[in-house]
């Protein structure tokens, strides 16, 4: 391990010859075999027809052949090489990060964290409206200088190369990236593992941190039957469909936080079998180019099995890290950052009680009709405007 605290500048450039090789590994895809649509008996709660035993054969048929004869890498990578990128060491691991400054001098750092499985795409249509909102019928004084890392172990950043990061270390990795360049007071945010790993960063760097904006709380029952019995009805249909989505399609999270490398060797080896095991969160209703580019930077990176570890450290260490709350289970200690959320209609649905427990400042808790896990990408007038109203409360 190194102390090397240099800011290097970075463009992406894959070789041909990369592009190439995955072209010819597309078209000798041996595709797995799969029951007629219909024949399999319903799942319950929410699954679409033909996917009941996970991500059908013909919706990554179609994406393939997309990505075979209609899509265009050089296309993305000129669309992420248009805003300034870097790359640091931190912790003894390579960080990647864009780093777009507003200009509007007296703009707020906020630092946007992804989740898996995407990478900094996912935030690339908010970029524009949070950093110039002159530009988009904004107010100019809800500006921000953006600082979007790939979080270490996914995508640009490489795969990591020790053990460890889970979503504390990430946090103080982050809470160093800020301080590195030069800002003193900030926001964080961040959706799926963002929003695991963002109030760890209020949590790591309270003296500096104004904010946490998340799209998920993540809060689960202590076990405390009290608890329970003080839930709403809203909360407890809240409930039992996230204990639903865990029984039913938590595969990548079982598999991933208990033996990643199980599936890590197929993943790195068949670009269809990557794109098939991130189908399975990236669903079938975004827009094409977006999940393919989200997978390609994992594939020509070589990062899937350091993504899945992320999950297996997280599950290691999440345990350690909580205290007894007096009756035998085990809480999180609270944070005590400004927190907000913007609840998506198609995500994962936050429940308040559970939410006051682990953080005893939230500030700001909005619900909307639309937009879906990945709202950054498909709702980003509602995230955007809703990040501007949160950090004008706080900073």
């Amino acid at each position: 391990m190194t102390n090397d605290s240099t800011i290097t500048p970075f463009r992406i450039a894959i070789p041909q010859a990369e592009l190439d090789d995955l072209q010819e590994r597309l078209a000798r895809t041996r595709w797995a075999e799969e029951l007629p649509v219909g024949d399999a008996a319903a799942a319950p709660g929410p699954v679409p027809p033909g996917w009941e035993y996970g991500v059908p054969v013909g919706y990554v048929k179609q994406l393939v052949e997309r990505w075979r004869t209609g899509y265009d890498w050089r296309a993305w990578e000129a669309k992420l090489n248009a805003h300034p990128q870097f790359t640091t060491e931190i912790d003894g691991q390579n960080v990647h990060f864009l780093h777009v400054r507003s200009p509007e001098p007296d703009a707020t750092p906020l630092i946007l964290t992804h989740g898996w499985p995407t990478t900094v795409v996912e935030w690339l249509d908010v970029i524009g409206p949070l950093t110039d909102p002159r530009a988009h019928s904004g107010d100019p004084a809800d500006a921000f200088h953006l600082v979007i890392p790939s979080v270490p172990g996914f995508g640009l950043s490489g795969p990591t190369r020790e053990r460890g990061w889970d979503r504390y270390r990430v946090a103080r990795a982050w809470a160093e990236l800020m301080r590195r360049l030069g800002y003193d007071r900030y926001g964080a945010a961040g959706n799926d593992g963002g929003s695991l790993i963002s109030p760890e960063v209020g949590r790591a760097d309270p003296e500096h941190v104004c904010g946490v904006h998340v799209t998920q709380v993540f809060s689960f029952p202590s076990g405390d039957p009290a608890e329970l019995a003080g839930l709403s009805e809203e909360e407890r249909g809240k409930l039992a469909f996230a204990e639903w989505f865990t029984q039913n399609r938590g595969a990548y999270d079982k598999l991933q936080s208990t033996e990643p490398q199980n599936l890590a060797h197929a993943l790195a080896d068949s670009p269809a079998g990557l794109l098939g095991w991130h189908a399975q969160l990236l669903g079938g209703n975004l827009d094409p180019d977006f999940v393919l580019t989200n997978v390609m930077i994992y594939w020509l990176t070589n990062t899937a099995a350091s993504a899945a570890r992320f999950y297996y450290e997280d599950a290691t260490t999440a345990p350690a890290r909580q205290k007894s709350n007096g009756r035998g289970t085990t809480v999180p200690a609270p944070t005590t950052v400004p927190l907000g959320l913007a609840n998506f209609a198609w995500d994962y649905q936050s429940i308040r009680t559970f939410a006051d427990r682990d953080h005893s400042d939230i500030v700001s808790w909005n619900v909307y009709d639309r937009g879906s896990h990945f709202a950054a990408h498909d709702a980003p007038d509602l995230l955007a405007d809703d990040i501007r109203r949160f950090f004008r409360q706080v900073r």
